[in-house]
């Protein structure tokens, strides 16, 4: 197997374009895709201040080190969810990352700072784990952006990721959320932008992106999301895209070509009402936001 770019001896090959790099020329087909993406896009512009949501997973690792060597200012943020052995592994990942980069890293431990984690906050939301955590992740990512003068929050979801999300969305017909799945959400009612610049890559090429950089990610998955529908989807997408390469993009960049448009407005009747909360002044369209709800309720 040769490399399509250069003949030399491949070392990743990649189904969906029906090519093989070696590692030189798949490290510049990675940052290649991401500049493109933020390009066609308009994610984002030289000079802006990136917050980068850092898991310690391949993916954040990935995209902050892409961000970095594409010269973007990019800081990182991490928090800390109190999950058993998985959050300090995960934190250690990160803070290794941020070291051998000089990189700048916040930390926010949801036990330490605010005196509840995901599994409490979870149980006594009567929220799945994984919803609990995506409303603490948006709220916190969201907020430390505002607060510190970034001009955008970037997220490290892949084209699986992306394609699974919104295979889901199509099978509940869910238009409020297929109307905000898009690579950019622009800046709004006192959310600041956030961009999705790793869409253009797979799972697997950011995990052998990190593996060719030399870059320690956690493998392992989040013990609390074990039957979470979302990896179902990427199951059943990953089953299709071995006989079929190139499924996922074609069903993701068509949504977002053709029908995409056609559900923008769904997105903008949810943001009508809005009022900043009166316990974090986040905007929110019920009497207290959701996050505040639920500090309420893990700390009652």
């Amino acid at each position: 197997m040769r490399c399509r770019a250069c003949r030399a001896p491949a070392v990743v090959d990649v189904p969906r374009h029906h090519a093989a790099f070696c590692t030189d020329c798949f490290l510049r087909h990675c940052r290649e895709q991401v500049g493109r993406a933020i390009d066609h896009f308009g994610m984002l512009g030289r000079g802006e201040r990136v917050l980068v949501a850092v898991s310690g997973g391949k993916d954040s690792l990935a995209l902050w080190d892409l961000l970095l060597d594409l010269g973007y200012e990019a800081d990182g943020l991490y928090l800390g969810l109190g999950i058993a052995d998985y959050s300090p592994a995960s934190r250690q990942a990160a803070e290794a990352f941020a070291h051998r980069r000089q990189a700048r890293l916040q930390v926010v431990d949801l036990p330490a700072d605010l005196g509840f984690d995901i599994p409490v906050g979870s149980r006594a939301a009567r929220r799945a784990p994984c919803s609990a955590c995506g409303l603490s992740k948006r709220h916190l990512f969201n907020s430390a952006a505002r607060d510190g003068g970034y001009d955008a929050v970037a997220t490290g979801h892949n084209l699986d990721d992306e394609a699974a999300v919104l295979f889901g969305n199509v099978l509940r017909w869910d238009l409020a959320y297929l109307g905000r799945q898009l690579p950019v959400l622009p800046a709004t009612d006192g959310f600041v932008k956030k961009v999705k610049p790793l869409v253009r890559l797979s799972e697997r090429e950011t995990a052998a992106y990190c593996v060719l950089r030399d870059i320690d990610y956690i493998v392992e998955e989040c013990p609390m999301s074990a039957g979470n529908r979302h990896l179902r989807y990427k199951e059943a997408l990953n089953a299709i895209e071995v006989r079929s390469p190139g499924t996922k993009a074609a069903f993701y960049f068509g949504f977002l070509e053709r029908m995409a448009p056609l559900v923008a407005g769904a997105a903008d009747e949810e943001r009508e009402g809005l009022h900043p909360c009166p316990g974090c002044g986040s905007p929110t369209v019920s009497e207290t936001c959701a996050f505040c709800r639920l500090v309420a309720a893990a700390r009652a």
